[in-house]
């Protein structure tokens, strides 16, 4: 009897180890990345490169600039905010094409006043329309830096600062610690400044080449988890072949919940509809979305169009339900296996991205400009569209078992929650459904273990 029992002690641990297995994977397998790696921009990051250009009596001379080094995530009005923490006693005693949105206490000064004297300083762009005696190249564009793909001819920002209280040669400056990065809002965590080889500068007639005295680089990468605690934007399916129309997953970006959080969308049926938007407070950045049942700022929609002998064709809205929000410069990356064989791309344009080198499934779409590269708040005009045609590959393509809809969609950079595989529109005459989906049965098994142990 004695040995019986044991027998099914062990049994029941092992049971119970399975158990644990099961949902760490099911874990793995369901949540979202929290890091800041992504798969499809591997090498994705800002480079902060700061340049010393000259030595003065009590310091130096920097020109500090910014590359945008991400395939498609840019910053957008209004704008970065750069801080760090002097290693010293430093003060900037002026600058150009920046400046700090706090002086600090410089009593000690008598004579000249510095431009900031605080510990921990806090930069931003200046704004467009900057007088010239006050600019230098790549500044003056209000904290508006696009992304490397979309625009890499304004992907970086560029301010120059004058030091004093630092060394005055490279073995006694000292680099400033704890860089910080808001774009406009949390995201990017930085690491230390690293002296590295000094930049070259080539003249304007590429006769000449010159060199910082010291350079040092402070590199960002941005996390969506640590930017905003919920999803910003989520997916939608339809298909020509299935009257079912998948909506975002119920829930996705936040819940109505206008009894303990009153206020927390809007109606967009209401007659006092501009007097909430126009009066919704002073945090812009917080978003004010249209009720729905996702309550998502940014709804993606694919829709399987046409099927042709050849050809297939596809329409992808994106739809604003943010009252608070324009989006300029928007993009859209969209994977699926049949980008390798892109035929037209109406009223958008297109980068292919290729993050996996030979495999060519990740595409970048963004708006013409002056013509739909602007995408409204909330309303009847905040939305844009186009449609994409594929070549059809005979040995991979099918419509069968969804594989006709995305396999993953970004919107200016965050990840959309796409809906759960076994909704997707199924063709009418594939073989009975699945009615009940992976996560289901292992959410069962987990449950009989559980019963077994009890």
């Amino acid at each position: 009897m004695e040995i019986f029992f044991t027998s099914i002690a062990r049994s029941i641990t092992k049971l119970s180890s399975y158990a644990v297995l099961i949902v760490l994977l099911l874990s793995c397998s369901i949540f979202t990345s929290t890091e800041a790696y992504d798969a499809l921009d591997p090498n994705g990051n800002i480079t902060i490169k700061w340049d010393v250009m000259s030595w003065t009596p009590d310091g130096y001379v920097a020109v500090v600039t910014m590359y945008n080094f991400q395939q498609y995530r840019h910053i957008q009005a209004p704008g970065w905010s750069l801080g760090w923490t002097w290693a010293k006693k430093e003060v900037i005693w002026s600058m150009m094409g920046g400046q700090t949105t706090e002086q600090g206490d410089c009593s000690r000064f008598k004579g000249n006043t510095p431009h900031c004297c605080k510990k921990d300083p806090t930069v931003v762009d200046l704004l467009p329309g900057t007088p010239y005696n006050q600019q230098i190249a790549n500044c003056c564009k209000g904290g508006v830096i696009n992304s490397w793909a979309q625009d890499p001819a304004n992907a970086a920002s560029s301010f120059q600062v004058s030091v004093g209280g630092s060394g005055t040669t490279n073995k006694t400056v000292k680099l400033p610690k704890n860089f910080t990065l808001r774009a406009p809002g949390p995201g990017y965590t930085c690491g230390p400044a690293k002296i590295v080889k000094s930049t070259k500068f080539v003249t304007t007639d590429q006769r000449r080449v010159t060199q910082a005295l010291m350079t040092w680089n402070i590199t960002c990468t941005y996390s969506q988890f640590l930017a905003q605690k919920t999803p910003t934007c989520c997916v939608s399916l339809s298909s020509f072949y299935n009257d079912t129309i998948v909506s975002c997953p119920t829930c996705t970006c936040g819940c109505q919940n206008n009894l303990t959080q009153p206020g927390s969308c809007v109606d967009p049926n209401s007659p006092y509809l501009a007097s909430v938007v126009e009066g919704s407070g002073k945090n812009s950045y917080q978003p004010l979305v249209q009720c729905t049942s996702h309550m998502c700022p940014i709804r993606v929609h694919w829709h399987v169009k046409l099927n042709y002998k050849e050809y297939w064709r596809v329409k992808i809205t994106i739809t604003n339900f943010n009252y608070r929000m324009n989006y300029t410069q928007w993009n859209l990356v969209a994977q699926h296996p049949n980008f390798d064989n892109i035929t037209q791309i109406f009223s958008f344009q297109y980068k292919s991205l290729s993050p996996y080198e030979a495999i060519n499934d990740t595409a970048m779409l963004w708006g013409v400009k002056f013509y739909n590269d602007f995408l409204s708040q909330a309303g009847p005009f905040g939305n844009v569209q186009s449609e994409l045609l594929f070549r059809k590959d005979k040995s991979t393509f099918t419509f069968d078992k969804g594989w006709a809809f995305p396999r993953r969609i970004y919107f200016n950079g965050d990840n959309c929650v796409m809906p759960p595989p076994d909704a997707y529109p199924w063709l009418p005459n594939a073989s009975s459904r699945p009615v009940v989906s992976f996560l289901y049965s292992i959410l069962t098994i987990l449950a009989a273990s559980i019963f077994v142990l009890a």
